[in-house]
């Protein structure tokens, strides 16, 4: 893979890290001590009482539940796109983790995050 390459799927990882934190920040809030982790924003409830308040703590505790596999797999997104630019730093982007064979550029030009070529995928 040729430098220039390289940069294009740099700055493609980057503008795409960028969108997974945006979208992140709407639901979660990144967790100090832990790198790379998201907590869901858990549901405030108020101070009223009665059938509506019941109602609408039912819906925000819901919402969060449903927020959860979301952020999970925004994280492991992020995860991998984390990865993928520490390998372009290190030199080794491209290669896939099982085989050590390039992967092809086509499957990395759909998912530049790639760690797996698609034969060890498959398996």
């Amino acid at each position: 893979m040729n430098p220039k390459q390289i940069q294009e799927f740099k700055e493609k990882l980057e503008k795409e890290k960028n969108a997974v934190e945006e979208q992140l920040q709407t639901i979660a809030e990144k967790d100090s001590h832990l790198k790379d982790d998201w907590d869901s924003k858990y549901p405030r409830m108020n101070s009223e009482f009665g059938g509506s308040a019941l109602e609408i703590g039912a819906d925000e505790v819901e919402a969060y539940g449903n927020r959860l596999p979301v952020e999970y797999a925004l994280e492991l997104k992020l995860k991998d796109i984390n990865i993928a630019l520490s390998k372009i730093a290190t030199g080794g982007y491209g290669k896939c983790e099982n085989c050590k064979k390039d992967i092809d550029d086509n499957r990395l030009e759909v998912y530049p995050e790639a760690r797996l070529c698609m034969n060890c995928r498959k398996k």
